[in-house]
């Protein structure tokens, strides 16, 4: 699905009032619509008191059209509140306003100068319409006010398209303090791209797609470099497996992981390898981990470190399809060391990850010698010490696009919307997963599972695609079964097989 930027969401509207065609009051009829729909499949009871706030736009418009068809479905106790100091509103938000106040069961007041609040309790539904995802600047004034004024209150709160004050994209110098507080966000038709980065959860809430009918031409037609990726999307990116094929046909892997006291990382990482289709796999581990790694994982060959302790010397990758450093490896110098020489030598793609990426972060310039085809796998803290500390989520990914696309790496910035990034500058945030990943060794089963897909000779933005949705969706099957609180990284590794084996029957 699609992410537009807020100015293309507008040339989206646009489009569809004169290609569909369709007047923009009846567009706008059709989202209220919508949106009471969605609402009243919440709050079925007819006594819920709502108390609606609209600006002097179209989102206020939206607003005034959901209070007068709350109203028309039997909603008892309405209020309307709609601010217009500036004595100016969009022609459809005035067009609402005149039907608005034709409904006389719907207490409706105008706020020109002097605002009475209303008395809000935890027992209200507030609709939150005073503005839509326009926003360049922060609020200020008396609409700075009523944000607070229903931030400090008990009441649920619904916005409309986005909660009032957050901006579409990048909200790095914003006021937070006004911002609604929404529990939950009725999104028209599209999800923002700033509900995708953790620092704004707190405004967004629980968001909800609303289908308000935009054209699917129009969507086509326009170029945008942000998607999500849906379930619909990712089945037909599996290779189908030949009935004649044999363990050479899906590749051969090398990972190299572990260190004393982290045996458990290279196992993670390898069973989870193993379970995603790999051919054969080679790990090359420290002497004090083979006996613990040999009897956990039996399938795959083990390469034994000159080092006791820590990856100490450079492993051949000649044959190999494709390389993994990094769970478990420790940060030692010599370790630090080998991994340059491994790059130096590795021309199969290879993943990164964990503390091979903690050990990069000293030698950037060395991230644009990877081989062709290579994947980063940060999360937050590892990229930040790669470039640089960041004030939030929307400037970590900005640095993590310019990254991808100077050093020409793909990158997997990990969250609860990975973001996948090619370095030509595409993005695909991911949809599954849950706060059960939220463990140790998460990442490392992200690693096994990207570096068997590479191996098997995928490109590495359909390996990196693909390997974050089947990762995450073995978290949701996991999680199904046994709560998210219950989870560990050994539950996405026992349920992979069947995550692999529902994205094939898709």
């Amino acid at each position: 699905m699609k992410i537009f930027a807020t100015h293309q969401i507008k040339e989206l509207d646009a489009y569809t009032i004169s290609h569909e065609p369709i007047d923009s009051i009846d567009l706008m009829e059709r989202a209220a619509e919508a949106l009471v729909e969605a609402i009243t499949q919440r709050w079925e009871e007819k006594e819920t008191p709502f108390v609606l706030f609209a600006g002097p736009g179209n989102n206020g418009g939206d607003a005034l059209a959901v209070a007068r068809l709350l109203s028309q479905r039997g909603y008892k106790e309405v209020k309307a509140y709609l601010f217009n100091p500036l004595d100016k509103l969009s022609d459809d938000c005035r067009t609402n306003m005149e039907r608005l106040m034709e409904c006389t069961e719907v207490d409706f007041y105008i706020v020109s100068k002097q605002f009475a609040p209303p008395t809000l309790t935890a027992d209200h539904v507030v609709v939150d319409g005073l503005f839509g995802s326009g926003l360049n600047k922060p609020l200020s004034g008396g609409f700075a006010t009523v944000v607070r004024y229903i931030n400090s209150s008990s009441a649920t709160v619904v916005s409309i398209d986005m909660p009032s004050g957050l901006m579409g994209e990048d909200n790095t110098f914003n006021d937070r303090s006004t911002i609604i507080k929404a529990d939950l966000t009725l999104s028209l038709q599209l999800p923002k791209l700033a509900f995708l980065f953790a620092e704004n959860s707190e405004y967004v809430g629980e968001w909800q797609l609303i289908d308000i009918g935009l054209s699917e031409e129009g969507m086509d037609e326009l170029v945008t470099p942000w998607q999500t990726q849906e379930y619909e999307d990712m089945a037909g990116l599996i290779k189908p497996r030949s009935r004649f094929a044999h363990k050479g046909t899906f590749g051969k892997a090398l990972l190299i992981a572990g260190s004393q006291g982290m045996a458990g990382a290279s196992i993670l990482a390898a069973r989870a390898c193993l379970r995603s289709g790999v051919g054969l796999l080679k790990i090359h581990i420290p002497f004090c981990n083979n006996q613990i790694v040999q009897t956990a994982v039996p399938e795959a060959i083990t390469l034994i470190d000159f080092g006791e302790t820590c990856f100490s010397e450079w492993e051949e990758s000649e044959g190999m399809q494709a390389v993994a450093v990094g769970p478990g490896l420790g940060k030692r110098k010599q370790t630090e060391e080998a991994l340059m020489d491994q790059i130096e030598h590795t021309t199969c793609p290879m993943v990164l990850d964990a503390d091979a990426l903690n050990l990069l972060a000293a030698h950037r310039s060395r991230i644009g010698q990877l081989p062709k085809n290579s994947i980063l796998t940060p999360h937050p803290g590892e990229l930040d010490r790669i470039v640089g500390e960041c004030q939030n989520g929307y400037e970590r990914w900005m640095k993590a696009v310019e990254l991808a696309r100077t050093a020409k790496v793909h990158i997997v910035l990990k969250g609860a919307y990975s973001a996948i990034i090619a370095p030509d500058g595409r993005c695909w945030f991911n949809t599954t997963g849950n706060s059960g990943m939220a463990t140790a060794g998460s990442g490392d089963v992200l690693t096994g599972i990207l570096l068997a897909l590479l191996a098997q000779g995928y490109d590495a933005l359909t390996a990196a695609r693909l390997g974050v949705f089947v990762h995450g969706l073995a978290g949701d099957l996991a999680a199904k079964r046994l709560g998210e609180i219950g989870m560990t990284a050994g539950s996405l590794v026992e349920y992979l097989p069947f995550a692999w084996k529902a994205m094939q029957e898709a």
